[in-house]
């Protein structure tokens, strides 16, 4: 099948040969998006650009990685117009609010999810300009993904001989395929899928296990065989992302 503009990353992404596709196109947009906000091409000094960060904010997650990012001056601008955002809707929040009336009972539950600022503050916490963005990408890689599976079969044949997934993205794949494949086309997939993840995981333990073994004085002459990242591989395949990664950063 030839390739379209829109298949190429997660053609690259199998091609890879990681332990999951999807972590390589997370980290690979979320690099992007970094690029976007902060990097040379100085999208912060874009008034529109700045109007959506200032009102979608960031995650903390995120603001930790826009610092490690490095571009000191780049997140001061962004900060600076966010806190005017913030600080209107708060003394907007505020002037509005009324304390809740409460029962002995209700404070002997010691929760309530109808204070008006811990509900703003939820929101705010809740809103990610990143987060956002790569939500919107995901979905379109997943429909892909499953464009592909359906019309590739060269693509599906790497996806099978593959790694499998880490079991994050594997658990969104499986919800994504109950909207996006027919009952017949579900059949064919988790049939490939369950011995795929199968087959990795336990590949992964044999790693782990194998790399304890090393540490028995025994086989200190013993080869290391594929366990010398099974540490960073191993959470991979259990949570995602890539734990052996450092910062992203500006390029100098």
């Amino acid at each position: 099948m030839k390739e379209q503009l829109y298949t190429i990353p997660l053609n690259d992404a199998v091609n890879a040969n990681d332990e999951c596709p999807f972590c390589y196109i997370e980290r690979s947009v979320e690099q992007d998006l970094l690029d976007f906000c902060l990097g040379s091409g100085s999208s912060y000094m874009e008034a529109d650009i700045r109007e959506m960060t200032d009102r979608a904010g960031f995650c903390r997650q995120h603001f930790q990685k826009m610092f490690d990012y490095g571009n000191t001056l780049g997140n001061a601008w962004i900060l600076k117009t966010h806190y005017q955002k913030v600080i209107g809707e708060m003394k907007n929040e505020f002037a509005h609010f009324k304390p809740a009336k409460t029962t002995f009972k209700d404070r002997l539950r010691k929760a309530s999810d109808s204070n008006a600022i811990g509900m703003w503050v939820r929101r705010k916490e809740a809103s990610c300009y990143i987060c956002d963005h790569f939500a919107e990408t995901y979905a379109r890689y997943m429909d892909t993904f499953f464009y592909l599976w359906k019309e590739d079969p060269e693509f599906c044949s790497k996806v099978k001989e593959g790694k499998g997934f880490c079991l994050h993205h594997f658990g969104d794949l499986c919800e994504a395929a109950d909207s996006r494949l027919s009952n017949n086309d579900k059949e064919d997939f988790y049939g490939a899928m369950f011995p795929l993840m199968e087959r990795n995981m336990q590949r992964l333990a044999e790693d782990v296990a194998w790399m304890v073994e090393k540490f028995d004085y025994r086989n200190k002459d013993a080869d290391w065989k594929n366990s010398r990242d099974a540490i960073q591989r191993g959470m991979q395949k259990l949570k995602g992302g890539y734990p052996a990664d450092g910062p992203y950063q500006m390029s100098k």
